[in-house]
């Protein structure tokens, strides 16, 4: 049996500052694996309405289906069953915030009340996609489109028709998201679990050249994947036979994860290989009736253990998205204000800009305003560049703007200020689908509303401050203690019920993903206590402990050996 946890004692140590980083904010990574789904899907998604508005010679109402057809961004990580639902729900977030700001618009015109309600939504964009985490690209679609419909000239009576389009074009997105089920059934979770062995393989092959490392870094991040691929799986509904081979492949990965030195990379990197792609799902050999029944046990006890309400749980009193959700409502609405004072006729670019630089913390925030900037400024240069083209005709438009939608999602996964590159001119090209604009004007325009909302949006995020974020390690550390004395209470029974003990691992296991992930959360914040490092790293170690022997006693084989 695993030695018991370290005694909690969550007392902290004074006050530091946290340093914030410029090294390595431009580098370039890998494109993200499936960049090409959203990208086709938006580029289809938004020019078939672009492209019948044009023939229809009314292509100034594009501006109102695109809110619509951006929802195509949307869920490409999730199974289409979950899909489905979620990406409905996005769709209907995003006409009601669309609407919202159409009624306002017709209804006030003064800027100053304008830019208080943008700032509103922003805030609650935010908390719903953090509450619910939808991934990317989060709240920023939601913002964009909201905040700029409070600034086009409306009245009540478009409002209808307008909707109407908006919900014409997220008609058409859902339908483009949801198509690839009639060919690929198991895509997604296929990716999920491909990832996990990936994540996994890494994590093994480091730990057997250096020894086995507790805490972050690769093996937190194979937790996580491990995690997120049996999330996905959960998310599907039936259990079909393809399912059924994913999920052994997950216990496999978990029982790698826990007993490093015996598991054999390479394996799992084949196994990665072949599940990504259409053919049949690989099958271990060994003990595979053990590991599937096992995976069966954890899919039926999780379906019930589930529980919704995350929506709400993210706006309740103490919750910890308020903080970051204070944040944003602040910055937004100073950018707004400041950018109005400077006299930009478009102050809800800024809005825009400050809302999407905030990040779970202050280092977060800071990287992703010094990429924002340099992305946008180069994207406004871009913008210049290419504008004599774009205004030739309204078709050279039309095509310039799906260009660039769709180079956004091919390199936004490289690096945050590259995607943006192709964002800003794309942003302002829709701009001009109701008339063509001074190049000029509008490169200045954005370009002050750049530096507006990056500045304070980082401000705010230095003056309001997530007090929060040191004490909820206390409250992960508090579960994961709870969770390994129930996974040893578990061990320590001569005949523990193996539902019992798998149920005690994989609790265990959620509990130590979520450590992390506070710990990472909290370890960028600005002006906090020094986190308790030390404490963190032997609750780590402990756990770890207690899920090799949980691995051990359940007999789940490690991968080492040839596969079917």
């Amino acid at each position: 049996m695993s030695s018991t946890p370290p005694p909690t004692s969550h007392a902290l140590p004074a006050r530091r500052v946290h340093r914030l980083p410029l090294a390595g904010l431009l580098a370039l990574g890998a494109p993200a694996d499936i960049w090409y789904k959203r990208a086709y899907s938006v580029v289809v998604a938004a020019g078939l309405p672009n492209i019948t508005l044009l023939l229809l010679g009314r292509i100034d109402l594009a501006m109102f289906t695109m809110a619509g057809s951006l929802c195509a961004l949307y869920c490409h990580n999730l199974p289409y069953a979950a899909r489905a639902r979620t990406l409905a729900g996005v769709c209907a977030g995003m006409i009601g915030g669309f609407a919202l700001a159409l009624v306002v618009a017709a209804l006030t015109d003064s800027p100053y009340a304008l830019i208080a309600v943008g700032a509103l939504m922003a805030a609650v964009q935010k908390g719903a996609c953090d509450a619910v985490r939808i991934g990317p690209p989060g709240q920023l679609i939601l913002t964009f489109i909201s905040s700029a419909t409070l600034f086009t000239p409306s009245t009540l009576g478009q409002v209808p028709g307008r909707v109407a389009l908006a919900a014409g074009g997220a008609v058409l997105a859902w339908a483009v998201c949801m198509a690839p089920a009639l060919v690929r059934r198991h895509g997604p979770e296929r990716i999920a679990v491909s990832r996990a062995l990936r994540a996994t393989a890494a994590y093994v092959a480091r730990a057997r050249e250096a020894g086995a490392e507790h805490g972050g870094g690769p093996r937190g991040q194979a937790a996580g994947a491990i995690h997120a691929a049996w999330q996905s799986l959960l998310a599907t509904g039936t259990r079909t036979p393809v399912r059924r081979d994913l999920e052994h492949l997950l216990v496999h990965a978990e029982a790698a994860l826990a007993r490093p030195d015996e598991s054999d990379p390479a394996v799992l990197r084949d196994w990665a290989d072949r599940t990504t792609g259409s053919g049949p799902v690989p099958r271990p050999a060994d003990a595979a009736g053990t590991a599937d029944e096992l995976a069966g046990l954890a899919v039926e006890r999780a379906y019930r253990a589930r529980s919704g309400g995350a929506l709400l749980r993210g706006f309740r009193p103490g919750s910890p998205l308020l903080p970051i959700m204070l944040r944003s409502a602040v910055g937004c609405a100073l950018a707004g204000y400041v950018s109005y004072a400077l006299g930009v006729g478009r102050p809800y670019w800024a809005i825009v800009t400050a809302a999407s630089i905030f990040q779970a913390n202050i280092t977060l925030t800071w990287s992703r305003g010094v990429q924002r900037v340099f992305g946008n400024l180069v994207g406004v240069a871009l913008f210049v560049a290419i504008a004599p083209l774009s205004h030739l005709n309204q078709a050279a438009l039309v095509l310039c703007c799906l260009a660039f939608n769709f180079g956004a999602e091919a390199l936004v996964g490289r690096n945050y200020w590259l995607g943006t590159v192709c964002v800003t001119p794309m942003a302002l090209l829709i701009t001009e689908f109701g008339h063509f604009q001074n190049t000029g004007e509008l490169a200045l325009d954005r370009v002050v509303d750049t530096l507006v909302g990056a500045a304070v949006g980082i401000l705010a995020a230095v003056l309001v401050t997530n007090r929060r974020a040191t004490s909820l390690i206390g409250d992960a550390l508090a579960a994961t203690a709870r969770a390994q004395a129930d996974a040893d209470t578990a061990l320590a029974a001569p005949d523990a019920d193996p539902v019992t003990l798998e149920d005690r691992r994989r609790r265990l296991t959620g509990a130590l993903v979520e450590l992390r992930n506070t710990v990472d959360a909290a370890s960028g914040e600005w002006w906090q206590r020094a986190l308790p490092q030390q404490e963190v790293l032997l609750a780590e170690q402990a756990a770890h402990r207690t899920l090799a022997a949980t691995v051990r006693r359940q007999g789940l084989p490690v991968p080492k050996g040839a596969s079917t």
